[in-house]
């Protein structure tokens, strides 16, 4: 590696490369033309097809199958499919690869479950559609180039976390179609037999210190791992340790932090989203990362960032696209996502049923937006479904917890996969569990049980709202009284929004409501929770509901029902292509409360 690789700035990268806060400067994508097959009467094992892959059908990775970019469009049931994909000497070449050195296959997404084969030979399994997973294949490609991957998705599987995946043939009310298979990239890099495997950054700008928690992939006895971090080029701090396990932490003093009236320039915050850059090197392994120094807490009935009171102007994300699904159509799409949400006047983001991409992440990053991490829901409470669900909600939560932009988890949603948790205690134990599990991972963000109604054990009450006229609006969230006395009845969906935990201390946000459906495109089955008949109708409903909101002394925030047109679910603010179906400054007055420049 040069001095030019050590110099690269994680913190300015563009979103190119698939895992944003592990950078390496040689690596090759493999995203493209794929062979492809859907294996209905799943024959493709007898066939041999894990030696001799696809040479037949044709696909676009990473966009699913059922998704028009992917050049296949078939929105029916498949449960089992195969890809397959040469690796050539440009790829190898351009991952770096020679005598030595580990070469590592990595997939960021893949639903639901898989097997790998290169060359013929297994290289591993993984189940989680929405987690990453690396298979070491520098043994396998020695006896042959060719990747197979087996897919399956059973679209009937309601045990899966498939959030708004539909389990019908055709999407109905606020479900959409499926995404099956590869729909992250896929990509191979060549390492040292020594590298960094992954990393965990924490950060307490009250001590003044960085935290960097380090796993290493190979022999690690006697290992010394340095890190250095900089802002802007300017150099904050180093330390160094000798690992003599898999994992080791470094704690850098950071000295700028201790500056009492000079260490808020370098927080991070939407306002001001400064990443501080870093430089981890391991034996020959050097690899660039990016933090941002930030706080986030919940006290006195406020969400605080940075120790100060902070209001929430968020909007629900659902993360779709028409010719793509689930899966972005490119690096770029996710960063102008970002700046679409921002320029509507949006300080945060929920990401609905959906673990995004973590290239979202890093623009959020980077631009300065708040996000809500929320788990996809199964649709059935048993063994299965809570094992599931589990292991990938805490894979997901290690994957995601150095972005400074995520300031709150969310691991359920109205009770999806826990129904009857009002009564069920069984279910109310799960609830719970999450929340201790997640804060044992990182006991750094507030946690949201089950957003909505029937929390436990909650930091933020969550509550859900589809009313569609402002003076009912006024009327419920004026005064912290008004909100508090549907404590001891039930919530506006007829169900009780507490049932176990104090709650005293903790702020009230509406993170959802509006759902004002106006349907510029004709849009067949078009739904909302209310109906707009014109612009001037829809720009009423949406400023008289927000209006509303602003005008509650005691919410700490909120949520708006939805970003874009997502097929039949026709309430967006912007269209399925991501045109404002009003002027921005309309919609961003309305957001903010303030008047329209």
């Amino acid at each position: 590696m040069t001095d030019d690789d050590v110099a690269f700035r994680a913190s300015t990268q563009d979103g190119s490369y698939p895992r944003p806060q592990l950078v390496r400067p040689q690596w090759a994508d493999l995203t493209g033309t794929w062979g492809f097959a859907f294996d209905d009467e799943d024959a493709g094992a007898h066939l041999g097809w894990e030696g001799t892959g696809i040479r037949s059908g044709r696909i676009v990775v990473p966009f699913p199958p059922e998704s028009a970019a992917s050049g296949v469009g078939d929105t029916g049931p498949h449960r089992v499919m195969w890809y397959s994909r040469e690796i050539t000497d440009a790829d190898l070449d351009a991952a770096g690869h020679a005598d030595g050195r580990r070469l590592i296959l990595h997939f960021g997404a893949v639903d639901y479950r898989c097997e790998v084969w290169v060359g013929g030979r297994s290289v591993g399994r993984h189940e989680g559609g929405h987690t990453p997973f690396a298979f070491d294949v520098t043994d396998a490609v020695a006896a042959g180039r060719t990747i197979v991957v087996r897919v399956e998705d059973d679209p009937t599987d309601i045990a899966q976390p498939r959030g708004k995946q539909d389990w019908l043939d055709h999407p109905h009310v606020i479900w959409y179609h499926r995404t099956s298979g590869i729909w992250q990239p896929v990509w191979l890099e060549s390492v040292p037999e020594v590298h960094v495997g992954a990393l965990r950054w924490w950060t307490d700008p009250r001590a003044g210190t960085v935290t960097l928690d380090v796993a290493l992939s190979g022999p690690a006895a006697e290992t010394e791992v340095s890190v250095e971090l900089s802002f802007e080029g300017r150099r904050l701090g180093v330390a160094s340790a000798m690992a003599t396990a898999r994992e080791t932490t470094i704690v850098v003093p950071v000295a700028a932090l201790t500056n009492g009236q000079a260490y808020e320039d370098l927080l991070w915050s939407p306002e001001n989203p400064r990443l501080v850059d870093a430089t981890i090197r391991v034996g020959d392994d050097v690899v660039a990362s990016y933090l941002g120094i930030r706080t986030a807490h919940v006290a006195r009935g406020r969400f605080w960032l940075n120790d100060r009171p902070y209001y929430v102007r968020s909007v629900l994300e659902q993360g779709y696209w028409p010719d793509t699904h689930l899966a972005a159509p490119s690096a770029r799409a996710l960063r102008e996502e970002v700046e679409l949400i921002r320029s509507l006047g949006f300080t945060a983001a929920r990401v609905h049923q959906k673990f995004e991409d973590p290239r979202f992440l890093l623009a959020a990053d980077q631009l300065g937006l708040l996000v809500w991490g929320e788990a996809p829901g199964t649709y059935t409470f048993t063994p299965t479904a809570i094992e599931r669900t589990t292991r990938e909600w805490l894979e997901v939560v290690r994957r995601d917890v150095s972005h400074p932009s995520i300031v709150t988890w969310v691991p359920l949603n109205e009770s999806w996969g826990v129904q009857h948790i009002a009564t069920d205690p069984r279910m109310q134990h799960f609830a719970r569990a999450l929340v201790s599990l997640t804060k044992a991972l990182d006991p750094t963000r507030p946690v949201v049980s089950n957003d909505g109604w029937e929390q436990v054990d909650t930091d933020i009450v969550a509550i859900h709202d589809y009313e569609w006229r402002p003076e009912v609006m006024r009327q419920r969230y004026g005064t912290d009284a008004d909100i508090r006395r549907l404590f001891d009845t039930v919530g506006p969906a007829g169900r009780a929004l507490i049932l176990s935990g104090d709650v005293s201390d903790a702020p009230i946000m509406l993170t959802e409501f509006g759902g004002v459906s106006f349907d510029t495109e004709a849009a067949e089955d078009a739904w909302g929770y209310s109906t707009a008949t014109s612009p001037d109708d829809f720009a009423e409903r949406l400023s008289g509901l927000l209006a509303a909101v602003h005008a509650s002394e005691a919410l700490a925030g909120f949520c708006y029902t939805q970003l874009t047109d997502t097929l039949q679910e026709t309430n967006g603010l912007v269209t399925a292509d991501r045109t404002p179906k009003i002027p921005i400054d309309r919609i961003r007055a309305a957001i903010t409360g303030e008047p329209a420049e």
